[in-house]
């Protein structure tokens, strides 16, 4: 299906083979385990100048690439697995992505150590206005820039604006249990 740059996720991805999974079970939900999160980071670093839906199909590969996204072994990685990553056809083979992913393993790892988790770091600074989000990020990570850490917060429901407020799957979201972060936001949060 292709993609209309003025419509909204919700518009096109109901009913897509590939989109619709992704938007209708994952896309905005809350998301409290250190190795979905870290495969969500990484996908978005990714997605970063191409599609998502070459994302999307190219994640089977990603998973078996980076060792099923255990943070523990990805930052492990050393230059024969950085080697074996390059020539990997399966995955976006751009070696800032590459060594970003590895990077950045190793820095959730600094964080799991400082507050047992990646979940609780995140949920132990919400809520924070995207430019703030942004401004952490940055600091704490590599290849993190605006769209990247917009889109990886909105995916795991940590900003609005993952679901237009007639999609079906957003007004779920609405009343499910755990709420996503957002909907639980500040009244001064500055969304």
């Amino acid at each position: 299906m292709a993609f209309d740059s003025a419509q909204k996720y919700c518009d096109y991805a109901p009913g897509d083979p590939l989109h619709a999974p992704y938007h209708n079970l994952e896309y905005g939900f809350p998301v409290a385990d250190d190795q979905v999160l870290f495969e969500r980071l990484v996908m978005e670093i990714n997605q970063a100048g191409l599609s998502w839906g070459l994302i999307l199909k190219k994640r089977p590969a990603f998973r078996a690439a980076f060792a099923g996204f255990d943070i523990a072994r990805v930052a492990r990685f050393g230059a024969r697995e950085r080697a074996r990553l390059m020539t990997d056809e399966g995955i976006i083979r751009n070696r800032l992505k590459i060594e970003a992913t590895i990077e950045n393993a190793k820095r959730i790892q600094a964080i799991q150590a400082r507050e047992a988790s990646f979940a609780a770091w995140l949920a132990a600074r919400h809520p924070m206005t995207k430019a703030e989000w942004v401004k952490l990020f940055k600091r704490e990570f590599v290849f993190t820039g605006g769209e990247i850490v917009g889109e990886f917060l909105k995916s795991i429901g940590f900003l609005p604006g993952a679901h237009t407020d007639d999609c079906p799957v957003g007004r779920k979201l609405t009343r499910s249990r755990p709420k996503p972060p957002w909907l639980t936001k500040a009244p001064d949060a500055g969304w």
